[in-house]
Order: structure tokens, then sequence, then C-alpha cells
């Protein structure tokens, strides 16, 4: 199938999110300074969850939902866990996990009239016996300083804004008071696309590393009918596959590689007082590659393959096409220089629970810096070109 002009990544619109309606007030004990960004007019933020440490509180479904009428989300009590469920006039509908921050749906308006699912999600029996859902849209970050670690996965809901008839904006809290970190997460759904951007502030008098990446699993009909559109002439690095609480790896990549990419450990590297101890955590997950290092030189690169790679100079938009489902997604990243993307191959069966590729806005083979009182955004975009 030839690539028209409704694949090209030119059809993307600039990667934007429209300004929360309210604006975030905190203010951890004995800080030393203010930003003249946050309102001093106090912000209830709603308890959906403490610290990670400690178990889950019960969500108030009713209290949100006469809270945040009128917006086009609608809440759901399951198994303890909240399910914000976000839908627009065209049929577009997003569906979000809190307090895990997982967006495990994306509903895509289409040129027929209906709706095409473009996330991949999976449920399976966790460790307790409770049910265990992996895939979708997730962000796999880790905050490191002086040898600490902090990585954000207790999301607290701080506001909503939009309307069903344009767009629906759901904007999440998680932060570490003990080590003066906060990270905003903003979940954006248009007519044409679903956005998540990461806004992290530095309250600390020291510096601050981030590694990580925002991981989408999107769906397809099996990697050997897919194509990446727009990556050649691109830099990059192979390595292993990211793991992170949600993220979907294929057992034989668990079995044959000895080091699982975690932006936790890698960071816990950084931070070791023996330099030896970084750089093998920064090699270690391309030892077993024969090719460490490349540059793509398909400009329609079929992803049949099993690979894993970090992208260090492409595009800011590319295009993934699946011949299969006769759908593309355009994907997009803002204040990110890498790219993620793993495919498991096409030896899986197909539509089966490895049938996904994924793509990844990050900063793992350079974390971003973040010097005291700085603050950092940055996001992903999946959009969606079959109107």
């Amino acid at each position: 199938m030839a690539c028209s002009s409704l694949f090209s990544p030119n059809s993307l619109p600039n990667f934007t999110t429209r300004p929360s309606r309210l604006q975030i007030s905190y203010q951890p004990n004995n800080l030393a300074f203010s930003s003249p960004q946050y309102d001093t007019a106090k912000k209830k933020v709603f308890p959906l969850a403490s610290v990670a440490s400690i178990p889950y509180q019960p969500i108030n479904v009713d209290y949100l939902e006469e809270e945040f009428s009128g917006h086009g989300v609608t809440f759901e009590d399951i198994d303890g866990s909240c399910v914000a469920k976000m839908g627009l006039e065209n049929g577009s509908t997003a569906t979000l996990m809190l307090p895990s921050g997982l967006i495990t749906s994306y509903k895509a308006h289409m040129w027929h009239g209906g709706t095409v699912e473009l996330l991949h999600t999976i449920v399976s029996e966790g460790k307790d016996g409770t049910p265990a859902i992996q895939g979708g849209l997730s962000s796999a970050f880790s905050c490191g300083s002086d040898g600490e670690v902090w990585s954000p996965c207790n999301w607290t809901l701080h506001d909503i804004s939009g309307n069903p008839q344009e767009f629906i904006q759901v904007e999440l809290i998680s932060s570490d008071t003990v080590d003066m970190v906060e990270i905003r997460c903003i979940v954006t759904l248009n007519e044409a696309s679903v956005s998540s951007e990461l806004v992290v502030s530095n309250f600390r008098s020291s510096s601050l590393q981030l590694a990580g990446s925002i991981i989408s699993h999107l769906t397809v009909s099996t990697p050997e009918a897919n194509y990446a559109v727009g990556l050649e002439g691109s830099d990059f690095f192979n390595m292993s596959p990211v793991s992170s609480n949600f993220v979907i790896i294929p057992p034989e990549n668990s079995e044959q590689n000895n080091f699982i990419w975690s932006p936790m450990r890698f960071l816990s590297a950084l931070g070791a007082r023996n330099e030896k101890v970084a750089d093998a955590a920064h090699s270690s997950f391309s030892e077993s590659d024969e090719e460490m290092q490349g540059e793509e030189n398909d400009s329609y690169k079929q992803l049949k393959e099993k690979m894993s790679r970090i992208y260090t100079s492409a595009p800011t938009n590319f295009t993934i096409i699946d011949r299969g489902r006769r759908n593309s997604v355009v994907a997009g990243r803002n204040g990110f220089d890498e790219l993620y993307l793993f495919s498991p191959g096409s030896s899986h069966e197909f539509y089966s629970k490895y049938s996904y590729v994924c793509v990844g806005a990050s900063a793992m083979l350079k974390p971003i810096m973040l010097r005291p009182g700085d603050v950092w955004r940055g996001g992903q975009q999946l959009h969606n070109p079959n109107l």
C-alpha cells in the first residue's frame, strides 16, 4: 500500500495542551523560595490515594461525579480503583485509571463514522490473585539526587476542565514532600488526539535528574503488517526493553536479556559513588547486541523483526501504519530528545496479547537535569489522521 498524504507526519497539529483552569499550590515545609507561577489561592486536591507505601484510600465516586459534572467525564468504582471515562461528542473516548494514572483505552473517531481502539491493554492475574492491568499509555520515570531515587506511582486528581464539544483535560499530581519534588500529569483528549504531558517542579536546593519514558502500547494486527514512517537518517542505540509496572514484555525477551532497562535502577547507578557502577548500568543493556549503534536507512521500516531501540535524532513526529487494520497513528513528542521504539516481532499469533508496538517520548540515555527551582515540561501525543 502506497504511503499517501493521509499518513504524513506533517498532518500532525502543533503539540500543545490547553492551560489548566486552576493552578497548583505546593508549599512544602521550610521551602526557601516561592514560585510566582503557583497561585496562592488554595485548590483542593482530592485525596484519591495516599502515599505509595500506604494502601490506597477509598475513592468517593459519587463526590467526584458531583464535583466535576458537565465536563464529559464519568467515574466508576472497580475493586477500589476509580475509572475515569472521558468522552467527546464526536465519539472519541479515553479511559484513565486512578490512582495508577494508567490510560487503558483510546478509541479514536474514524472516517467511516465509527471508532477504533488504538491502545493495547491486557488483564492478567497479579501476584496476590487480583487482576493486573498492563499496556495502555503510562509514564515510567524516576527522579534521582544524591543517591536517592523516587518514582511517581500514586496520582491524585487535581482538576478537570473542558467540555464534550471541544476537549477534555484531566490534571493529576504526584509529589514527594520529603525531597520536595512535584510531578503533574496533564491528560488531554481532543477530537483527533490524546496527549499526556508531564510538568516536573524541583523545589529542592540541589539539582535533580529525571530519567524514563512515556510509553504507549499501540495495538496492531501483527508487527509484520506494521511500518514506521519518517525515521530515515535517525541515529539509534540498541538496548533491552524498558521495564515498569505496566509495560508488556514477551517471555523470550525476559529470558534472553539479563538486564531489563529500568529508570529507577539506572538513576540509582548514576547516583552511586563508584563511577564504574554507573558505567556498567549505562552499557549493560546493550552487551548482547551485535550492533549497538547505527543509523536508520529505511524510510518505510517494517516492524516484523524483534527490536528495542532508542532513536537519538528522530523527528518529533513519525507515523505507525498498520496495513492489517488499515489505520495509522502519528506519534509526536515535546520536550524529549529521544524516541523509544519496541516491537516484540511477528513470531506471535495475530491479534494476540503480544500484537503491539511500543512508542515512547524518552529521556533514558541522557537524563534531564533540573536545577534548584526549575520547572520542566515534556509530553507525548497520539494523533489520529484517519478522519
